[in-house]
């Protein structure tokens, strides 16, 4: 029936949202960060005196 046809698309418009929402938290959640370790040796701290005029 011609009259069913918007709610066939209504349907599939739904489907494929929750897919979308589906697919893009599970890629959200599923990345893991991985923590980079530094190779530039912290920096030395150098005492300075400030004289105030």
């Amino acid at each position: 029936m011609p009259q069913m046809a918007p709610l066939n698309w209504l349907t599939l418009m739904l489907y494929f949202i929750c897919l979308l929402s589906l697919v893009s938290s599970l890629n959200f959640y599923s990345f893991i960060y991985l923590k980079k370790e530094s190779t530039i040796k912290p920096h030395l701290s150098i005492k300075m005196t400030w004289k105030w005029l």
